[in-house]
């Protein structure tokens, strides 16, 4: 697609700053017209454009403003910038040359949900990202476009930049609350939901970047017109960022629905020439895997969940035939055994006993036993932990166990053959399926 909304001014120098972003209509009319609009009309209008969060739930976010509760209370908003998912690097891009646009998103927001403080949460490492959102907003304060009776309206809402310390688990928006309140990451019980009881336990709205800064352009657009942008239940374009064995690593922005082969071979260039896609992750490292036979699929929320995966934060991750499933397996349960909070079973322990499994299945000294209990533990770990977190390694490793199934056997005997005392090592303790079942 050749249309583009929020990267089409992203190569424009200065775009951080005020002045040039108010030059190419920044803060004007839209935003004029969004205060002057009746709240409950505003959030009619993002439920009739169909945007759904861009940050991976996918969840309609018009429906999400409209579970805010009315009236005169403290209420927040909350931008979900600790981009963290392995393979995505969208909002970094977004927030380091065109701050304004999220800025101008979040006033819009918190005039239509009612809420008169908002925050940025944006991972540790992002420092020179959040230097800039941090000039931005200064400059956005100076300016009434943040603070008091912005452009003269009744409406009000602060905002500030929130540094968080580079935890995954704070991209879970319920632990990123609790980091935002000052204590440790960790995933609250749900219900309530934020929207009810959230930051200070007042209500609170949480959204992404990509979320965010899309509400301008949608109110620009016309929520009608931006609801003809893509295919039926996933308006609108989306940020992807494609990574791994292509040759033209990066971000780019597409229509919904388009097939994912004109992604990773028309935009990103494919596989270095001879070799072929192995398999793909269509939203992240937390999504089921998918293999070349896929590739004709649109790209699009439902038909990736009809497909057993998912769109998630819009990172494709390509792995081409020169690498090992194995390796991609243990590399990817690794960053979840150590981005674990640790508060539940089933994660704190599922994902050390995958690991473990991966390394026996390397080293040589598996069975093919193993295989069946490292499948029936991410079954075990799946809607059984209180965030996604582990659900995020067990839905990629148990996709790539029955996917890859046979190569997983064949590296297994590989390795066997290939260490000498594979013999000497007690197979795996016929126990162990029912210490699993203990995690549950």
């Amino acid at each position: 697609m050749s249309q583009k909304l929020i990267f089409r001014d992203i190569d424009e120098p200065g775009l951080n700053t005020l002045d040039v972003y108010r030059a190419r209509g920044g803060y004007g009319d839209v935003l004029r017209k969004a205060l002057a609009t009746p709240r409950e009309a505003l959030v009619n209008d993002l439920k009739a454009s169909g945007l759904r969060g861009r940050g991976g739930a996918g969840f309609s976010m018009g429906m999400k403003a409209s579970f805010m509760p009315k009236g005169q209370m403290d209420k927040y908003l909350v931008c979900n910038a600790d981009e963290s998912e392995p393979g995505t690097f969208k909002d970094r891009e977004l927030m380091q040359k065109n701050p304004h646009l999220l800025i101008e998103g979040m006033v819009i927001a918190s005039y239509a949900i009612g809420a008169t403080k908002a925050f940025i949460f944006i991972r540790g490492e992002y420092a020179e990202q959040a230097d800039v959102l941090e000039a931005a907003v200064a400059e956005a304060r100076a300016a009434g476009l943040v603070g008091d009776r912005i452009l003269g309206t009744d409406h009000s809402v602060d905002l500030w930049v929130h540094r968080g310390a580079g935890a995954y688990i704070c991209g879970e928006e319920t632990a990123l609350l609790d980091s935002l309140e000052g204590k440790r990451g960790n995933p609250r019980l749900k219900p309530p939901f934020p929207a009810n009881q959230g930051l200070y336990q007042g209500p609170t709205l949480i959204n992404n970047v990509e979320t965010l800064a899309t509400v301008p352009l949608i109110l620009e657009l016309g929520a009608d017109e931006y609801a003809k942008i893509g295919v039926e239940g996933s308006t609108g374009t989306k940020l992807v960022s494609i990574s791994g064995n292509v040759k033209r690593p990066g971000n780019y922005e597409i229509e919904l629905g388009t097939p994912a082969r004109e992604l990773i071979y028309g935009l990103a260039g494919g596989p270095e020439d001879g070799r072929e896609v192995k398999l793909w992750f269509p939203g992240g490292s937390s999504s089921p895997v998918l293999t070349k036979d896929d590739l004709d699929l649109p790209y699009d929320f439902d038909t990736l969940a009809k497909a057993g995966s998912m769109l998630g934060s819009g990172a494709i991750i390509v792995v081409d035939d020169t690498n090992s499933v194995v390796d991609v397996c243990l590399w990817l349960a690794e960053f979840y055994r150590h981005e674990s909070c640790g508060k539940c079973t089933p994660c704190r322990e599922g994902t050390n006993w995958t690991v473990k499994m991966l390394e026996r299945i390397q080293s040589g000294v598996a069975t093919p036993m193993d295989l069946d209990i490292m499948a029936s533990v991410q079954t075990q770990i799946m809607g059984n932990c209180l965030c996604v977190l582990g659900d995020a390694m067990a839905m990629p490793v148990g996709s790539m166990v029955e996917k890859f199934r046979d190569e997983f056997e064949e590296h297994l005997e590989r390795a066997r053959m290939a260490n000498p005392f594979a013999a000497d090592e007690p197979p795996s303790d016929p126990a162990l399926p029912l210490v699993q079942g203990a995690l549950v």
